[in-house]
């Protein structure tokens, strides 16, 4: 009964047709076309949604494959405990069939992982099949509805056939056979990775900054000035500084999610043409992105709902629900920091080819180019320009990934071995990893608002986005822009002027900037965030629909009637 009013469905109530005047008065003053801004969002790439749950260290992986030749069969095992398949989705009571990634063994040989169709139930009563031991993993923070699982394999026997094999065969005499490179074991997660950016996290940030920005203009608290009404808590610079960033960055975050899905695009029909050359880059970018985005996102939902006081934290605001789902993109496919490392050493590669003259992908070719020394910002209007924020974001993370390579060059020659090298510098190998997608992100907004030159309004408020995106970035992480130099004390004193002043500026568009979305109000399913505004009535109405709030509670019979008809002696 709980649970089922935690999940509690849109209720219309009694409130349609009745708009909250602070919240319309907002929208009113839009200084562009949402209903335009809105049909160019919906026009962006569609993006497959995917589920998959696959370890990190592929290679590491201890599930076998063996080809038995006499029975034109293999033979998969999962050899102990460490090697059990834990968290695919729907894997726990309902699926009947899976894909297994197993090393495979072909007369003792061992070419490595590759995935197999397995019948894991019975199509007649969904029974196990013979070797299968499969279960649900238990509860969860969020997910409940999805019946992550459990595997092991005892001897489980499947036809030749089962193994997938576009790109590599097992023959019935034994040979193996390769069309391709075997990175494209990899290929799936990078599908997952890119395709789950939109859907598991900026669509949830979305969210969370229309259910946050949509309240702060209806919650009024204090005064901004004497003799006036009290003030909507989003005309605060505190408030503004909490959720306008967040904005932005759901903003550049729905803008790389493109960018990746153009990436992937065309790897893919690379892939098809049989050039697998774009894998590297592909797998290092799902990687890196997918790990910033869901960091960033993540802390992003969060400051939304702090930033909605005690009814944030409330089930019905929506947003304790956005937050514990968002969490879990840090982890699934793939943890965070072993993302970054990955991109980070596509990016040490690079670097090294890039220094020696070879050539390097087009994302990366920002590593062999020389950058002033300094930022030649002359006044705060200055870090309003695309060209001298980009360019800073430039020569940082070059910066970082130069002052690493150096670095594990360093030990090397000193005698430590490469793979304690690497260990000794992950922290700045992540970090530059990180400060590249970061990059490529502010760069990719700005490359997107220059595009709109056709929509004078929407291109307006977009670089406002863009600058504030940028430059948050910056005031955020003065520390790596100062370090050497490139950025001075004084020119980051212009930086804040400029990001604060933009605060004012995106204030009088948040909400049509959040309105923009689209979300129904039965999809946010949030009592502070309905496009009415009427939190307060909204709230009351739904708490009422609370089963502790239909009946006498059982406490009263057992502990309290006892105690409050108790004789009390008399002294």
């Amino acid at each position: 009964m709980e649970a089922a009013w935690a999940e509690l469905p849109y209720s219309q109530g009694s409130l349609l047709g009745s708009v909250n005047p602070d919240l319309a008065s907002e929208r009113q003053t839009a200084s562009f076309s949402v209903e335009k801004l809105t049909a160019w969002l919906d026009g962006g790439t569609e993006h497959t949604r995917l589920r998959r749950a696959v370890g990190t260290y592929l290679q590491g992986l201890e599930t076998t494959a063996v080809f038995d030749i006499t029975t034109q069969e293999f033979v998969l095992n999962t050899p102990n405990i460490s090697a059990m398949k834990w968290w695919p989705g729907d894997m726990g009571r309902s699926a009947t069939h899976t894909v297994v990634f197993a090393q495979l063994y072909v007369n003792g040989k061992c070419y490595g992982l590759h995935p197999f169709i397995v019948q894991i139930r019975s199509l007649q009563d969904h029974s196990l099949c013979p070797g299968i031991t499969a279960g649900d993993i238990g509860p969860k923070m969020n997910f409940e509805h999805i019946d992550n699982g459990y595997l092991m394999l005892q001897n489980v026997r499947v036809p030749r056939e089962n193994m997938l094999s576009k790109f590599c065969e097992v023959q019935p005499d034994g040979t193996y056979v390769r069309r391709g490179s075997q990175k494209i074991n990899y290929f799936t997660m990078t599908t997952v990775r890119i395709s789950l950016i939109l859907d598991e996290v900026v669509i949830p940030l979305m969210k969370a900054c229309t259910i946050a920005i949509r309240y702060s203009v209806v919650r009024r608290q204090s005064k901004l000035k004497p003799g006036e009404q009290e003030a909507k808590i989003l005309d605060y610079q505190t408030q503004q500084e909490k959720l306008l960033p967040q904005l932005a960055a759901a903003y550049a975050f729905y803008f790389i999610s493109d960018y990746l899905q153009e990436l992937f695009d065309r790897g893919y029909r690379e892939i098809q043409r049989k050039n697998f050359d774009m894998l590297p880059e592909l797998h290092a970018f799902s990687s890196g992105f997918k790990a910033m985005v869901t960091q960033y996102s993540t802390s992003a939902v969060e400051i939304c709902l702090r930033a909605c006081g005690g009814h944030g934290y409330s089930l019905l605001s929506g947003l304790p629900s956005l937050y514990t789902k968002i969490v879990a993109s840090c982890i699934y496919e793939g943890e965070n920091t072993i993302l970054f490392l990955q991109t980070a050493r596509f990016l040490i590669k690079c670097f090294m080819a890039a220094s020696t003259g070879q050539p390097v992908p087009p994302s990366v070719t920002y590593l062999a180019a020389v950058t002033p020394e300094k930022c030649p910002a002359k006044n705060k209007l200055d870090f309003l320009s695309p060209d001298i924020y980009t360019e800073a974001y430039q020569h940082m993370a070059a910066r970082l990934i130069n002052s690493t390579a150096a670095k594990l060059q360093d030990l090397v020659q000193s005698g430590v071995k490469k793979h304690d090298a690497w260990n000794q510098c992950t922290v700045q190998l992540a970090q530059a990893a990180k400060a590249h997608c970061h990059y490529i992100t502010v760069k990719n907004f700005a490359e997107t608002v220059e595009k709109l030159e056709t929509q004078p309004g929407i291109q307006k408020i977009m670089k406002h986005l863009c600058d504030l995106f940028a430059l948050h970035g910056i005031f955020s992480n003065a520390g790596v822009f100062l370090h050497d130099g490139y950025i001075s004390g004084a020119q980051m004193d212009m930086v804040t002027a400029s990001y604060l002043d933009l605060l004012a500026v995106i204030r009088k568009d948040a909400v049509p900037l959040v309105d923009a979305f689209d979300f129904t109000d039965k999809t946010l399913n949030s009592a502070l965030g309905s496009y009415d505004g009427q939190v307060y009535q909204r709230l009351y109405e739904w708490a009422q629909k609370s089963p502790t709030n239909k009946q006498i509670s059982p406490a009263y019979e057992r502990y309290l009637k006892p105690l409050l008809h108790k004789t009390l002696s008399k002294l």
